[in-house]
């Protein structure tokens, strides 16, 4: 045998073995009691922008496409998922101190007027989570209102941010 096919059956034996090593799925059952609807009122509109492109990266609950069964893409789609909860959680909202959740919110608003969220990445496969400035103008107002809210029901938190 040649060695051009021994190194195409070894690579095709790894391609194989690999599809056994399986990330765990980014799945709950229902809704957590930290989540933010669960705390704060989410007006249909902003649940379904968040639902459409945020949700799958920022929540406890990711509708995988069929791709994400095939390795490594799976594990390229979890790093995503796995990145995205840790810098913004939305089922695990309440959970995050008064000070944390209005940083959270500056950073979504920003997210939307300077258009870095969704990512590309994430937009290419998934035409639908392009939001219309109509979507992104309801996601930043709410944001507003929510970070009025936690201000309001904690007077004595300091919420300036200090400089790096």
């Amino acid at each position: 045998m040649s060695l051009r096919k021994k190194i195409l059956y070894g690579f095709l034996a790894v391609i194989v073995i690999i599809q056994f090593i399986r990330p765990a799925k980014n799945q709950s059952d229902g809704i957590s009691a930290n989540d933010i609807s669960k705390h704060y009122s989410v007006p249909v509109d902003v649940q379904e922008a968040l639902k459409t492109a945020c949700m799958d990266c920022h929540s406890n609950n990711t509708v995988y496409p069929w791709y994400a069964n095939i390795q490594p893409v799976a594990w390229w789609l979890q790093h995503h998922v796995d990145e995205g909860k840790d810098e913004l959680n939305f089922s695990e909202f309440g959970a995050y101190s008064p000070k944390k959740a209005n940083h959270k919110l500056k950073e979504v608003i920003e997210s939307q007027q300077e258009g870095w969220m969704p990512i590309d990445s994430y937009t290419f496969l998934h035409k639908d989570a392009v939001l219309t400035q109509q979507q992104k103008d309801a996601i930043v107002n709410w944001a507003k209102v929510i970070q009025q809210q936690i201000k309001s029901a904690n007077p004595g938190v300091d919420f300036t941010e200090k400089k790096k």
